[in-house]
């Protein structure tokens, strides 16, 4: 009896290493599917800027095609929002003349925001759109913004939101 349970073991093993072997990748020649990709890779630049929308911040990401300094995004944020962005009820309440903008450092984490307007005539909002918009460009957080104007100080300040 031994022998006859040794041989059908020994067969369904055969039969299944043959179902095994059969199941394989068939090897074959290199197949030809054209040219690689070739020419530059156009990176994605976007800036973050925060807009205004029923009250409160919204933080927006725009595609710059190009890296921005962040006086380049303040001024981004003074001109006000696209029509895609004005579409879907942003505002700005940064008024235009504020622009030019310098920022400077003073440390890693706190930025000075210089406008061409007084600092202390600016709404809340206003003043919470330039302190987030320039912290969005600062990797250590949080970063502190303070915002100067005609001989007038706000902050320094955190992004609230």
């Amino acid at each position: 009896m031994r022998t006859g349970l040794a041989r059908r073991m020994l067969a369904a093993g055969l039969v299944s290493l043959v179902a095994m072997a059969g199941c394989g990748v068939r090897p074959s020649d290199a197949i030809r599917a054209g040219d690689p990709p070739s020419g530059a890779v156009e990176p994605t630049m976007t800036t973050t800027l925060y807009l205004v929308k029923n009250g409160r911040l919204r933080a927006v990401t725009r595609p710059t095609g190009r890296p921005m300094f962040p006086a380049d995004t303040l001024a981004l944020l003074a001109a006000g929002p696209t029509a895609v962005e004005q579409a879907n009820g942003l505002t700005t309440d940064v008024p235009p003349e504020a622009g030019p903008f310098s920022v400077t450092a003073k440390s890693a984490s706190h930025l000075v925001v210089t406008l061409s307007t007084a600092a202390g005539e600016l709404s809340t909002l206003a003043v919470e759109q330039i302190v987030c918009t320039a912290a969005a460009r600062v990797p250590e957080t949080p970063a502190q913004v303070t915002v100067v104007g005609a001989g007038q100080r706000v902050g320094p300040r955190s992004c609230p939101g």
